[in-house]
């Protein structure tokens, strides 16, 4: 079967694949060039896919090679999932110091895009907390690189897209914790105006901050939503029983059930829900990790898959652009069922190519339907390139190379560590 994003789109076929296993990550040379590593697919759009070579599949390299539940430093392999790491150490009292919103990435994968999480306004991106990394090029050669390089390869890297070579070890630097649950809080607002002091207030008091948003709303509603927040819950000694519930999504329909109808439903019941201005007490893996409670959640857009957004703004002009944004959105009633507003904080980049940056940040989900699709992702391209804001390569299958480099100004020094041997599909679409 062959690999996809976790969109689903483009439709992007190698040559070959070939899957890595425990007993070494050597690379025959035999196999169609260029390389790229692919780990459990949840990238999207194409900088996990290449076109004419060979994806390395690397969910066999998922080794931990060392832990010391002292110091909270583990090494492992770069094909362990997330939730691998969380499965090992949150029982020893440790957890990731950033996560994305699945913990069902590898670690490669987290550190090729530098992803970043509600807390990063505190603690940065993923790049922050690695201390070495191991890397083979496709010359056969292993470098070794952390956050003291001179040479410049942990900083290209770190967010560097796969390109500089097969990710091979990671070490990371955890952070304590007591238990596996969190104080979490929750505020409904009534529009985007309205939802600016009472995120700068959170992000003053809790680690982890992030809004979702009716992007459906208009007029004086627009922009309305849910902030909630989170910290880490002290040592206590009674604490509830937690059992996951995971649901499936058992068919693969030929359309979106997204649409106006459905969006408009979920919005009006989602804002409507329960809110906790006082806390209440929630484990780590539905505040963290909501949508891994449904596998196979991305069969709801159908089979021609889904676009992801994420724009982030710098911050003189977030305010304005964000509400351009929504704008553009509700005029072409094309909603969002996933609309996860949140800022981030001033910590300087961690890689040449990271995302994450001092702003406010937009995210996503739009049914692929086709040339009404493209063109609101045009509009919303327009806004993001005036405001001097950027897209997130790792949720990115469309941007225009202009955008993409205006974004990205490192882009030409970054090319220098690319490995000859190694390419995707996304950086032959966005540079020359």
């Amino acid at each position: 079967m062959t690999p996809l994003s976790w969109n689903r789109l483009p439709k992007v076929t190698p040559n070959a694949t070939y899957a890595l296993t425990q007993r070494g990550a050597g690379v025959p040379d035999r196999l169609p060039r260029p390389l790229l590593a692919h780990g459990n697919g949840r990238s999207y759009g194409d900088v996990c896919l290449t076109e004419h070579g060979t994806l390395l599949l690397t969910r066999g390299l998922d080794r931990f090679i060392e832990f010391d539940p002292e110091r909270g430093i583990l090494r492992c392999e770069a094909g362990a999932t997330l939730a691998d790491v969380l499965a090992l150490t949150v029982p020893q009292g440790w957890f990731l110091p950033c996560t994305p919103g699945t913990r069902w990435a590898t670690v490669g994968g987290a550190v090729a895009n530098d992803v970043h999480g509600k807390n990063h306004h505190v603690a940065g991106s993923f790049g922050h907390h690695v201390r070495h990394l191991t890397l083979w090029r496709s010359d056969g050669s292993v470098i070794h690189c952390g956050p003291s390089d001179p040479g410049g390869w942990f900083a290209a890297t770190v967010g560097g897209l796969g390109l500089t070579g097969l990710i091979q070890q990671v070490e990371l630097q955890l952070m304590p914790i007591h238990n596996p649950w969190l104080n979490m809080a929750s505020w409904r607002f009534t529009n985007l105006d309205a939802f600016w002091p009472l995120n700068r207030e959170a992000e003053a008091n809790w680690p982890y901050t992030v809004a979702w948003i009716d992007c459906l709303a208009r007029g004086s509603a627009q922009g309305r939503g849910i902030l909630m927040a989170g910290q880490h819950a002290p040592a206590q000694a009674r604490l509830p029983n937690f059992k996951e519930s995971r649901k499936r999504m058992p068919i693969d329909p030929p359309f979106s059930l997204v649409n106006g109808i459905s969006l408009r439903a979920f919005n009006a019941l989602y804002y409507r829900q329960p809110t906790h201005p006082a806390g209440t007490l929630s484990h780590y893996v539905p505040f963290f990790y909501p949508l891994d409670a449904i596998q196979h959640w991305n069969r709801i857009y159908g089979r021609r898959g889904f676009y992801q957004y994420q724009c982030v703004i710098p911050p003189e002009a977030a305010e304005s652009a964000t509400a351009e944004l929504l704008n553009a959105i509700a005029r072409r009633r094309q909603g969002s069922f996933l609309a996860v507003l949140k800022t981030f904080g001033h910590a300087p980049a961690a890689g040449m190519l990271s995302f994450a940056r001092p702003g406010t940040t937009l995210a996503l989900d739009f049914p692929n339907r086709g040339r009404a699709t493209q063109s609101l992702l045009a509009d919303l391209d327009t806004i993001v390139s005036q405001a001097g804001g950027a897209l997130y390569p790792a949720k990115d299958a469309r941007m225009p190379a202009a955008l993409f480099q205006s974004g990205f100004p490192q882009w030409e020094a970054f090319s220098e560590f690319i490995d000859p041997g190694f390419s995707s599909r996304f950086w032959q679409r966005v540079t020359p």
